[in-house]
């Protein structure tokens, strides 16, 4: 009965969380492309935790904030033009959540379209991005 219960103390938070989280993650994602596209290195380091990594459809792995910054910016400036859409977000532990995003490429030789997936921890009552994974999907196994 005690597992129970506590399985329900655990469940409950994450199945009713506010609306507001899933907003504050949705502008977060909004700021990281703004924040890219202005090249504002500042600004973009304060939407990261100190231990971020991103992992890239190219296969470069980008650890700490700096270097996340630094290949973001170098990115943005290769060009084109790049939007995040978010369709889903997860809650699955208690200041801890994941967002799946339809990631679209245009204007480098043609238009890729991908997913990226963005781990999110709330730091001192503030969202953060922790982790990013972009995916350029593979065709269908045969």
């Amino acid at each position: 009965m005690r597992v129970l219960l506590l399985l329900a103390a655990i469940a409950l938070p994450l199945a009713a969380q506010p609306a507001k989280d899933d907003e504050a993650i949705r502008a977060l994602v909004k700021n990281y492309m703004e924040f890219r596209d202005r090249g504002d290195a500042r600004a973009l380091a304060g939407i990261f935790t100190a231990d971020v990594d991103q992992l890239v459809s190219s296969g470069e792995w980008r650890k700490g904030r700096d270097d996340l910054v630094k290949g973001t910016l170098a990115s943005t400036a290769s060009g084109g033009k790049r939007t995040l859409t978010v369709e889903t977000i997860r809650y699955f532990a208690p200041g801890a959540a994941i967002a799946d995003a339809r990631y679209e490429l245009v204007g480098q030789a043609d238009t890729r379209r991908m997913w990226s997936t963005f781990v999110f921890a709330r730091e001192a009552g503030a969202w953060k991005i922790a982790a990013i994974r972009n995916m350029l999907p593979a065709p269908p196994a045969r």
